[in-house]
């Protein structure tokens, strides 16, 4: 079988390299994405190792280009991305780089700094503008300054300024001067105010004031005012809300405690002149300068912008290149020199059938680099097991990654995926069946496979759009293998088409049909004989009473059947593992016991389904009528606890063919025959043949298939199976016996367990049902413009409740349960999944994943 059915075949290979041509090969090979170094350097500590110091080089290089993909990012900026992957630079252009990254990166600091500083300054001169318009404010109210000529007079007239200045903080305004009114003793005496002024951020002014109150002993006076337009913080950009404010106080003491309190609150303090002309001086000053300040602003934001516009033009392939040159000096860390120091060897995986391939990737890398010795690539031989390498299109690979979900296969185990393609979306449509929603379906995933190329190109980090992304071949597969099922059910959003015309017809007058709520058809006379021509006929969409019956006798009987086929299907899928392996124990002693026993008993179940379809009608007379068919379970039971049947109704016979019970009980004698030969025929035979070899449990005596492991077939490719120590016969007993009876009860839990298939699909047909019946009915029975306005809003109502519900959480379920068929009871039966991937050194994968790991961040 090819590579489809089975992973690739693989091989060990030694790689031998000249130093000056290493660089060049593993970059074609990586180009190449198909070899898979081993490290042969385990013990070595990272930073002991060749290369070391250029992949510190590299990491260097990336962590410029991150701070510039940042700064780009924050002006907003585009990347230029064209799509197109530059080859790895040589190594002599990584000081090019280096040189350009570093110019660029001094150049965008300095710049931010000088911008910086520039808003810094430009920050403080806006500050100082609010506050000489603010303090103006103050000062305009009232003068702070009082002369006094007696203590009686000058509190009184104290009292009265600060009640000009704040009604509410005239107790400790009094105490403030009041104080030093009393202590004035000669008449003409003046008293000086000092005051400090500031900005403070708007949310600490609250805990300013209070500390400023207890520190003070409210011997202070402030008046603070907001400032109405956010200011933007150089160090970070964002916009802070400030308010400017004015402290009155009197004497050093208090001066030195202010500030200290304004300190340790983060405020800015300002100076600002005591007399008006000053300040109106000042401000014309200011208002200057900040003009000039827009001005240099400006130009160094037009220099920044453009120097970030030039680098962004290239940075997407920077990256490239650097991401490139880190991976091959990473994978040349992986090799081993050899004594003359001029030689690199080289441990990889290769896929059997790409050798030539790799061998002409090889002396295309030696071309370049000049070097006159080729490279010399060896098959090795080793018993360690080789990777798994299944190869994949845009349409298999979704499904080969519902496979790896559940484990990697062993190495030329049987892939199950190319059957998934047809099983996956076939079961799920068995649950799903409706030609609406399965239309919708279908369209949305015909619509992503359309404009997958654009839909590409836009990488999102959207988990839950790249999955359905990822998915869209599955999606579209199961829209329509759901569309399928649908025209089978004859099932339209909970109505049927009536396309052949239906094959009943009425014997009832109108007036019986009008006067009588429940009236039943006779299959003698109102049905015509031929069966509708495809799917279910449209009569039973109005059988209100029997119509869910119907449908669960049909549909359940339908999930047994594909379930057993599922499952033998399954088991045959192991004989093909058991051949390829050349496993002649396995195959004669698990996979012949285990078809029989599953055809024996629930093939059995199946055969007996169809029989009761064809021998048994309506039409027919007795014993071949509708009230002498017997029932599939009780009789399946009878047959498994040989019970003797009830005794049918009058002229109705017990069995139904000649012969049922002596085949019954001998089905179920060679199936439970079947129970110790697949317990005990193995472990017994592996225990012979240990005798007859008279050797005990050493390493590499007998072959994996002699002591029931699954060989990798040393004829079939890429180092033959693994030579382990043989288990012990304890451990043998034991894993068959858990073998046998995982099988056994898991025939009959797995048969069970395709029951979903009925209950999911009458599950999601009844919902859609009920949204017709309790939703879309109302609007369609309106009538006149108000009922056509009302049918507009009630089938947007429905039509939203039909996508989320039925579409999405309905095919969610669906799919899930088609997983777990698929996972469990489909892949047990031959599938062990104990392999590991096999993860080639590609460039494209490691440009993807750095790019997403960027994205993360």
């Amino acid at each position: 079988m090819g590579s489809l059915f089975r992973s690739e075949e693989m091989a060990l290979c030694q790689l031998f390299l000249q130093s000056e041509a290493a660089y060049a090969c593993v970059s074609e090979l990586g180009e190449l994405g198909l070899v898979q170094f081993r490290d042969l350097n385990p013990d070595v500590n990272a930073f002991q190792r060749k290369f070391v110091n250029e992949v510190r080089r590299c990491d260097e290089m990336e962590r410029k280009l991150r701070y510039l993909e940042k700064e780009i990012k924050k002006d907003g900026i585009p990347m230029l991305d064209t799509g197109e992957s530059p080859e790895a630079p040589q190594p002599r252009e990584m000081i090019d780089l280096e040189a350009t990254f570093e110019k660029l990166e001094n150049e965008l600091r300095e710049v931010n700094q000088n911008a910086e500083a520039l808003k810094r300054n430009f920050l403080e001169l806006t500050e100082l503008k609010h506050i000489l318009r603010k303090t103006q404010v103050f000062f305009d109210e009232s003068v702070p300054t009082v002369y006094k000529s007696s203590s009686a007079y000058s509190s009184a007239k104290y009292r009265r300024y600060l009640q000009m200045a704040d009604n509410q903080n005239e107790d400790e305004q009094a105490q403030l001067l009041g104080e030093e009114g009393a202590r004035a003793s000669q008449p003409g005496q003046n008293l000086k105010l000092g005051f400090v002024a500031g900005v403070i951020l708007r949310e600490r002014l609250p805990a300013f004031e209070r500390m400023l109150w207890r520190a003070c002993r409210g011997n202070v006076f402030l008046r603070q005012a907001m400032i109405e337009t956010p200011l933007e913080d150089p160090t970070n950009g964002d916009q802070v809300h400030k308010s400017v404010f004015i402290i009155f106080f009197q004497g050093d003491q208090l001066k030195t405690r202010v500030k200290k309190i304004c300190e340790g609150f983060r405020a800015t303090l300002y100076p600002c002149p005591e007399a008006p002309a000053d300040r109106r001086e000042m401000a014309m000053g200011v208002m200057t300068r900040i003009e000039d300040l827009n001005t240099v602003l400006g130009q160094t934001q037009d220099h920044r912008h453009r120097v970030l516009v030039a680098a962004a033009k290239n940075l997407k392939n920077w990256f490239v290149k650097v991401r490139k040159i880190k991976a091959i000096y990473h994978t040349l860390n992986l090799f081993n020199l050899d004594v003359t120091q001029k030689c690199l060897i080289a441990e990889c995986w290769v896929p059997l059938l790409d050798i030539e391939t790799i061998q002409l990737a090889l002396r295309r890398g030696t071309e370049r680099s000049g070097s006159s010795v080729p490279p010399i690539l060896n098959r090795m031989q080793t018993f360690e097991n080789p990777p798994t390498y299944n190869r994949t299109n845009k349409f298999t690979k979704a499904f080969q990654a519902l496979i790896d979900a559940y484990g990697v296969a062993s190495y030329r185990e049987m892939n199950p995926a190319p059957y998934t393609i047809i099983t996956f979306p076939f079961l799920f449509a068995v649950m799903f069946g409706d030609l609406g929603h399965g239309a919708i379906m279908a369209l949305f995933g015909l619509w992503m496979i359309r404009k997958e190329k654009g839909l590409a190109a836009q990488k999102t980090d959207n988990e839950i759009w790249n999955i359905f992304f990822g998915g869209r071949y599955i999606i579209f597969l199961m829209g329509v293998f759901s569309m399928y099922t649908g025209l089978i059910y004859n099932d339209i959003f909970s109505k049927s088409l009536n396309i052949f015309g239906s094959h009943w017809h009425m014997s009832y007058n109108k007036s019986t049909v009008l006067e009588n709520k429940y009236l039943q058809l006779n299959p003698k006379g109102d049905y015509e004989g031929d069966p509708y021509p495809f799917g279910m006929d449209p009569i039973w969409q109005v059988a209100g009473a029997n119509k869910i019956i119907f449908h669960n006798a049909y549909k359940m009987k339908i999930s047994i059947i594909f379930g057993v086929i599922h499952m033998i299907f399954g088991v045959v899928m192991s004989w093909h593992n058991h051949t390829y392996f050349r496993n002649r124990i396995s195959m004669l002693y698990e996979f012949i016991p285990q078809l029989v026993f599953l055809l024996l008993l629930f093939f059995y179940m199946v055969l007996l389904m169809f029989i009761k379809w064809i021998k048994f009608a309506a039409t027919n007379a007795k014993p071949y009528s509708e009230a002498c068919a017997p029932s599939i379970l009780i009789t399946f039971i009878d047959m498994v606890l040989f019970n003797t049947p009830k005794a049918p109704p009058q002229d109705c016979e017990t069995y139904m063919f000649f012969g049922q019970h002596f085949i019954q009980v001998l089905f179920v004698l060679v199936a439970v025959g079947c129970i110790p030969v697949m317990l005990l025929a193995k472990p017994l035979l592996i225990m012979q043949a240990r005798k007859q070899a008279n050797v005990q449990p050493i390493a590499g005596a007998t072959s994996d298939a002699e002591t029931g492991g699954v060989s990798n077939g040393g004829s079939h490719g890429g180092g033959g199976g693994p030579h382990e120590e043989e288990e012990e016969l304890s451990e043998i007993f034991i894993h068959q016996s858990i073998h046998t009876i995982e099988y056994v009860l898991g025939s009959v839990s797995h048969t069970a367990s395709y029951l979903r298939l009925w209950a999911l699909s009458l599950a999601h047909a009844q919902l859609a049902e009920v949204l017709w019946t309790m939703v879309l009915s109302i609007g369609l029975k309106q009538e006149g413009w108000l009922g056509g306005i009302i049918l507009t809003c009630v089938f947007a109502f429905w039509a939203i409740l039909t996508v989320g519900i039925l579409v999405l959480m309905e095919g969610l379920s669906a799919f899930l349960h088609t997983l777990r068929l698929h996972w469990v009871e489909f892949q047990s039966k031959f599938y062990k999944g104990q392999g590991y991937a096999f993860q080639p050194f590609s460039f494209d994968a490691i440009i993807e994943n750095g790019a997403a790991s960027a994205e993360a961040e």
